[in-house]
C-alpha cells in the first residue's frame, strides 16, 4: 500500500477554524487527521501540505519511521506549527492502518484500559457575564450530565488584578459553586494571564471553593515561575495545552511544576508522542487530562488516546459546537452520565465530508481570551454534537 494523495481542509468553526487532512492510498483506503492550532490555522495547513511532498509514495503503515524522518528533516525540529502538522498526518496514517486491520486505533497503541472516559464541560458558559448568569448556565450543564465544569472567570484582566477586580472574579466562582453544590468538580482556567504574585493571590482566593485545579495560571515560557506558583498555591495546578514536546513535559514533571498534565494530542505531535507523555507522568503517578476543546477529528484522536493511556482521569469536551459540525463529519459519540464512550469502529471512527467542508471556508477569528468577550465562544444556534441515553451521534 502506498500514499497517493494528501488534501487539507480549513473549516470555519466560529471561534477558530478546524484544520483537517485526508490521506488517500492506492488501495482506496483513506484516513483523516486534525491539527487545529488557534490563530495559526493557515500556517498549519501549509505545513501539512509541505509534509505531503515526503509522504506521497510512502507506506502508511510505517508511522513512527515517517514521523522521525519528517521531524528530522524539518531542521528546526519543533514548534507548535510543525508539531500540529505532524499530529494531523500521524492520525490519518493510524486511521488508515486501523481500517485495514479492522481495529480501533487504540489497539495499535497497546489496547484499551477503558471503554468510556468521564468528561468535564467547556463552553457551557456561552454568553454569561454576571455571577447569576454563570450560575444558571452551570446548573444547565450539570442537568445535562456533566460532573465537572471548566471556565475562565477573569474577563479582560492581564498580569495583575486590583482588589475590586479580584472580588468580581471570585464572586463568579462563588456563585457557580453555590449553584451546583460540592459534588461537582470545578476547574478554573487562567489562560496564562497572571504574573507570579497575582497567580498565587488568586489561588488563595479560589481555595475556599475547592477547585479541582487552577489551570495555566501564568504564561507558559518560564518553568521556574510555574514551579514557584505551585509551591505556594493551596490548590492543585494544571498545565500543558501550550507545551508541544515530550521533553517539556519531562521538565515540568521533574521540577514539580504541575499536579495535572494536559497535553493536546493535536499539538504535541500526535498519539505516539502523547503516549510518551503519559508514560512520563505515570512514572511519577501523575494524572493526565488531555486538552480537547478543538474539533471533531481531534476529539476522535483524543478518545483513542484516553482508551490507551492508563493514567487519563478526565477528558475535556465542549458542551456544544457549531451546527454544521454534523455536516462536516460523520462521528459516533455518546455521552452517558458524564462519560463519553470510546468509538469501536476500525480506525478513528470518524469520516470527513469534503463537500461540506468547502461550504464553510476559512474565516479570520481573532483571539478572545484577553479582550473580555471570551464567553462569546459559541454561536446562538450551537448544539451538542453527541447523543445521550446510549444513542450515538452519526452526523
Amino acid at each position: 500500500m502506498k500514499i497517493t494523495t494528501l488534501k487539507t481542509f480549513v473549516v470555519d468553526a466560529f471561534r477558530a477554524n478546524y484544520v483537517f487532512v485526508k490521506i488517500g492510498t492506492d488501495e482506496g483506503v483513506e484516513g483523516v487527521g486534525e491539527g487545529t492550532l488557534e490563530v495559526k490555522e493557515l500556517a498549519v495547513a501549509a505545513a501539512i501540505e509541505q509534509l505531503g511532498s515526503y509522504l506521497v509514495g510512502q507506506d502508511p503503515f510505517r508511522i513512527e519511521y515517517h514521523l522521525e524522518m519528517m521531524h528530522r528533516d524539518s531542521y528546526w525540529r519543533s514548534g507548535p506549527v510543525l508539531r500540529s502538522a505532524l499530529a494531523a498526518v500521524e492520525a490519518a496514517m493510524f486511521d488508515i492502518k486501523g481500517k485495514v486491520l479492522g481495529v480501533p486505533v487504540y489497539e495499535l497503541l497497546g489496547g484499551c484500559h477503558r471503554d468510556s472516559i468521564r468528561c468535564y464541560a467547556n463552553g457551557w458558559f456561552t454568553g454569561a457575564r454576571t455571577p447569576e448568569e454563570f450560575a444558571t448556565k452551570a446548573q444547565t450543564a450539570v442537568a445535562a450530565g456533566f460532573h465537572g465544569l471548566k471556565w475562565d472567570p477573569f474577563g479582560s484582566n492581564y498580569m495583575t488584578l486590583d482588589r475590586a477586580a479580584r472580588f468580581r472574579c471570585i464572586e463568579i466562582v462563588e456563585a457557580v459553586r453555590a449553584a451546583v453544590g460540592r459534588s461537582v468538580d470545578l476547574m478554573i482556567e487562567g489562560h496564562g494571564r497572571f504574573d507570579v504574585t497575582t497567580a498565587i493571590a488568586v489561588a488563595h482566593d479560589l481555595a475556599p471553593f475547592e477547585p479541582t485545579w487552577f489551570e495555566e495560571p501564568i504564561p507558559p515560557e518560564n518553568l521556574s515561575a510555574l514551579v514557584a506558583v505551585r509551591a505556594k498555591s493551596p490548590v492543585p495546578i494544571a498545565t500543558g495545552e501550550r507545551y508541544y514536546h515530550p521533553s517539556a513535559f519531562d521538565d515540568i514533571i521533574s521540577h514539580g511544576g504541575a499536579d495535572y498534565l494536559q497535553p493536546d494530542i493535536s499539538h504535541v505531535g500526535g498519539l505516539s508522542e502523547a503516549k510518551k507523555i503519559g508514560a512520563l507522568a505515570q512514572a511519577r503517578y501523575l494524572p493526565v487530562c488531555p486538552h480537547n476543546p478543538i474539533g471533531p477529528v481531534a476529539n476522535a484522536m483524543t478518545l483513542q488516546f484516553a482508551a490507551a493511556c492508563s493514567n487519563v482521569t478526565w477528558l475535556e469536551t465542549m458542551m456544544t459546537d457549531v451546527p454544521w459540525r454534523g455536516e462536516v463529519v460523520r462521528e459516533c459519540v455518546s455521552l452517558i452520565d458524564g462519560m463519553m464512550t470510546i468509538p469501536q469502529q476500525p480506525g478513528l471512527g470518524i469520516e470527513l465530508d469534503e463537500a461540506a467542508c468547502a461550504e464553510h471556508p476559512y474565516q479570520l477569528h481573532p483571539l478572545r481570551h484577553y479582550k473580555g468577550n471570551l464567553t462569546d465562544i459559541r454561536p446562538p444556534d450551537a448544539k451538542p454534537f453527541y447523543r445521550t441515553g446510549g444513542t450515538e451521534a452519526t452526523g
